[in-house]
């Protein structure tokens, strides 16, 4: 298998520490998204350009995250860590809490994140307000869910991998320090050998972008 991704992209690291937890052998594809001749010839592989991609070794195209994720618990269910319960409803709740980490935390944290880097005059301070509004009330949620849970939806799972890279981020641009439960949490995960490896790769890149 191939997986197309960038070290610094939160999504290709939550499909990559899955990866990792699953034990599962792959040709890293690292794409320089600041590269238009990169661009242009990973769009050859998926017109979309969107990352990651993993492409299966019939040559089959899976992008998507979560989607990733499913596909490798199905094809790798026997190895590594399990990333979704096998009761029904247990899925379903690892299910509800992988949505809630890319839309509640991830996404918000992205348009704060990248408008920082924005010439000032094509920011969006208004856009920016009500993503930190939304990062604040999901931190409120997830706090209170981690006050009696160790993981989002039992043991570690599909919604651990996705709550991961959005944290790490938001340690910097909106630090959660208040939210007690949140950062207990943002510990363990740090305790994690796929963790610390996706962060070992990613960690230099976003050094040097932020200029230290």
């Amino acid at each position: 298998m191939k997986f197309f991704y960038n070290p610094i992209s939160t999504y290709s690291q939550k499909a990559l520490m899955a990866l990792l937890e699953k034990g599962v052998s792959f040709e890293p594809q690292v794409v320089n998204l600041m590269s238009p001749e990169a661009r242009t010839a990973y769009e050859a592989v998926y017109p979309l350009g969107k990352i990651p991609l993993l492409v299966d070794d019939d040559g089959t195209l899976l992008p998507e995250s979560s989607a990733i994720i499913e596909f490798i618990e199905l094809r790798f269910a026997g190895q590594g860590t399990r990333l979704l319960p096998s009761d029904p409803r247990a899925a379903v709740e690892a299910r509800r809490w992988d949505r809630f980490a890319d839309c509640m935390l991830n996404e918000p944290m992205g348009k704060i994140f990248f408008d920082g880097r924005r010439p000032a005059d094509q920011r969006d301070p208004a856009g920016v307000k009500d993503a930190f509004a939304t990062v604040q009330k999901g931190m409120a949620y997830l706090d209170a869910h981690l006050a009696k849970n160790t993981w989002l939806a039992g043991e570690f799972s599909l919604a651990d991998c996705s709550a991961a890279p959005p944290l790490l981020y938001l340690k910097n641009v909106a630090p959660y320090e208040s939210f007690k439960n949140v950062t207990a949490y943002a510990s363990r995960l740090l305790e994690r050998p796929s963790y610390l490896k996706v962060m070992s790769e990613a960690m230099p890149i976003l050094k040097a972008m932020m200029g230290g």
